[in-house]
């Protein structure tokens, strides 16, 4: 298994509530915590959405509709434009999710990278189709999806030489521990041979850490100023302070296993070993003749000053010829 720096991308999506000076925030907030992307989500109400839409979670007092909340939380291109200026400005990659065809044609003005694709969307063969036609990596998140489902998804993007990767990710807000699924990091490496990722919704960040160290190349997660925000995402999402907690620990991570320790070789240990091994030593006077029984030992630092405490089974039976006092050390020409 070969490992690399995961690529971090903390995910905005909602969490600026339509206002457009939280999102250039939010920018600055997330390039200072160290991570390498931010997403935001293109929603375009019209094209995507309808009245007829439930919520997922009926956190809006504000908004009659859900589609009333997508409308609520459209930026113009200028304003996408300025957004992604900044992200250049302050050295972090500008993401996007789409949620129309009409969206994918916005995020090309404005000059995406890459694409990510949501869960909801892993069946939407017409998004697809629309984002493969720009030629872009696409990065699938599995999280409603059945191996079936995913088996299609990816073969259709392949088909269309389609540069793409996966993220093992529950649709579950917050994520319990049960529910993580570590597990399937490893089944979509061997069964898609592509890049495998994992995209978090636990509001902790233990599991994107167990990822990493388990070969996870690309990690996601939900971002907000503080878990009592507005929004649906709030109370999956971390905090500031967990984001530049979570970047340090999967780098340091990253680094653990990019340096394998050979643990034939201890050479280097020389040195410690001598002062923190010990050797054998008497626990109380004994006379010359005493034969020595495991009751008597006892063992002392430093190393090479007695026989080693290791090779205690040899020296029990043995005659000592001199006497010798309570706490001294024990040596192989101290018995016949």
């Amino acid at each position: 298994m070969s490992f690399i720096t995961p690529f971090i991308i903390a995910e905005i999506a909602q969490a600026h509530d339509g206002s457009l000076g939280m999102a250039h925030a939010y920018i600055d907030a997330v390039a200072k915590a160290g991570c390498d992307a931010i997403k935001f989500q293109t929603h375009i109400a019209e094209a995507e959405s309808s009245i007829y839409e439930p919520f997922r979670v009926k956190f809006s007092k504000q908004d009659a509709t859900r589609l009333d909340y997508w409308k609520r939380m459209e930026f113009t291109l200028e304003q996408w434009l300025d957004l992604k200026q900044h992200c250049d400005e302050v050295g972090i990659e500008f993401m996007s999710s789409p949620f129309s065809n009409v969206a994918v044609d916005l995020l090309e003005q404005i000059g995406v990278k890459r694409y990510k694709v949501g869960s909801g969307e892993v069946n939407n063969l017409v998004l697809l189709e629309k984002i493969a036609q720009t030629g872009k990596p696409v990065i699938v998140s599995s999280g409603m999806s059945s191996l079936e489902e995913l088996d299609n998804t990816i073969a259709f993007l392949k088909d269309r030489n389609v540069d793409v990767s996966v993220m093992q990710c529950t649709t579950a807000y917050p994520t319990k521990p049960e529910e993580y699924g570590l597990n399937v990091i490893s089944v979509l490496k061997k069964r898609y041979q592509i890049p495998v990722g994992f995209s978090d919704h636990s509001s902790s960040i233990e599991a994107c850490i167990a990822a990493v160290a388990l070969g996870a190349e690309f990690l996601e997660f939900h971002v907000v100023f503080d878990k009592e925000m507005f929004g649906p995402d709030a109370k999956a999402s971390l905090t500031l302070n967990e984001t530049s907690q979570l970047v340090k620990a999967t780098n340091n991570v990253s680094i653990a296993l990019q340096n394998p320790i050979d643990k034939s070789d201890n050479s280097k240990f020389s040195e410690l070993k001598g002062i923190f091994e010990k050797s054998l030593a008497i626990n109380k006077n004994v006379e010359h003749g005493h034969i020595i029984r495991f009751e008597d030992l006892e063992t002392k630092k430093p190393k090479g000053y007695g026989i080693d405490a290791s090779l205690f089974q040899g020296v029990i039976g043995k005659r000592l010829n001199k006497d010798l006092n309570q706490w001294s050390f024990l040596n192989w020409d101290d018995l016949d």
